[in-house]
């Protein structure tokens, strides 16, 4: 019976592997020495668009504007994150069991380089860690959201 459970599990294990191996992924694009000049780009404009709302820690003001430190709306889907900045947000929304309130207005006028520079910097500092968000992903947002 052991040996029955046994060739059971192995097979499972074996067809939940090929089966994942079959799904074509599209890598993400991960923060390195090229993505460094769009990364201080980042940076110039996060002080310039972001900073007094979100402090320059990331943290945020407490039941005002929402850290950025390690969220799921930093760290989670890009569509959302891309979507909040070009539209704004005028909601309350809660993170880690503290309810924000101050409405982010929208930065649409920034370009589409501009807007995957900030939150690409966003999304690799203040301890975050995730992929760079690119023009296109910008640009087809953009597109659907009009």
């Amino acid at each position: 019976m052991k040996q029955k459970i046994a060739c059971i599990a192995f097979l499972t294990i074996g067809l939940l592997t090929n089966l994942n191996a079959q799904t074509k992924k599209i890598a993400p694009i991960k923060a390195t020495a090229k993505t460094e000049p769009s990364l201080a780009n980042g940076k110039l404009l996060y002080k310039k668009h972001c900073l007094v709302c979100h402090q320059a820690d990331g943290g945020g003001v407490m039941g005002l504007n929402p850290p950025l430190i390690k969220t799921d709306y930093v760290l989670g889907d890009p569509k959302r994150l891309i979507n909040i900045l070009l539209k704004g947000l005028n909601e309350e929304i809660e993170i880690d069991g503290d309810t924000y309130a101050n409405p982010m207005p929208a930065l649409g006028h920034l370009s589409d380089q501009e807007v995957a520079d900030v939150l690409s910097f966003v999304r690799n500092s203040f301890g975050n860690k995730a992929t760079v968000i690119t023009p296109a992903q910008v640009k087809a947002v953009r597109v659907t959201k009009k």
